[in-house]
């Protein structure tokens, strides 16, 4: 390698720092060469954290409702328990007698008529 090599790469090298220190690294030929691009990147970087916020959104929602249909049927199981136990035969004829209703269970099982 030569002096002079050596030097244009030293001199390059002191050119970007010196630019972009000076803040000039990035020229407005760049700028305007690359506008399209960077106009596009820029729709889709606001594309993604769109969607990125509505699937947050939609998370949060699914689970809310994943919740609230836990409770839901926590509820219909409570709810389905005490009703087998309000129609039970016992449960029935003790609220007939609490009533004091002239109604008596019958001795023998139903039979079909042909």
């Amino acid at each position: 390698m030569s002096a002079k090599q050596s030097g244009d790469k030293k001199s390059t090298v002191n050119k970007v720092i010196r630019e972009t220190v000076q803040g000039r690294s990035i020229s407005l030929e760049f700028f305007k060469r690359y506008a399209i691009y960077i106009v596009g990147l820029i729709i889709m970087v606001l594309f993604y954290i769109g969607n990125k916020y509505i699937y947050q959104s939609r998370q949060e929602t699914v689970l809310r409702l994943e919740k609230d249909l836990k409770d839901v049927h926590t509820d219909l199981v409570d709810m389905s328990a005490r009703y087998n136990s309000m129609v039970r035969e016992s449960h029935m004829i003790s609220y007939v007698d609490s009533l004091n209703l002239p109604l008596t269970a019958p001795d023998k099982p139903p039979y079909v008529i042909k």
